[in-house]
């Protein structure tokens, strides 16, 4: 059984760093053909993908958020970490991390999922 977890910190000031980390046990990283994805949810509004990254490492990030994401991962911790700079009060959500077999999917592609943390932006 796949298990994911996001970790972070909850409180985010303006025009920081928001980073957050993904914890994946019970399968690898590295294993053909997945893809590991950072989505997020503002509050009342739908899920947004964020980016992804492949068992290979590459990368894959939204139109709207290239400039300021950055996913990278540690092989060795069988983790992935999302950074987003220089977030605004819009970016505050709760984020999630996903396993899948495409760079992007609908929410019902997604095979497993972390349980989410909340990330508030304020100063």
């Amino acid at each position: 059984q796949v298990q994911l977890q996001e970790s972070g910190p909850g409180l985010v000031k303006p025009s920081q760093t928001l980073s957050l980390t993904c914890t994946v046990s019970g399968g690898s990283i590295t294993t053909n053909f997945y893809y590991w994805s950072w989505i997020r949810q503002p509050p009342g509004k739908g899920l947004e993908w964020m980016g992804a990254i492949a068992y290979s490492g590459s990368t894959y990030y939204s139109p709207s958020l290239k400039s300021r994401i950055s996913i990278s991962r540690d092989t060795s911790k069988n983790q992935f970490t999302l950074q987003l700079r220089f977030v605004t009060p819009e970016d505050t959500a709760v984020y999630y991390c996903a396993r899948g077999q495409t760079p992007i999917a609908t929410p019902d592609e997604y095979d497993y999922w972390g349980r989410g943390t909340q990330v508030t932006v304020s100063s």
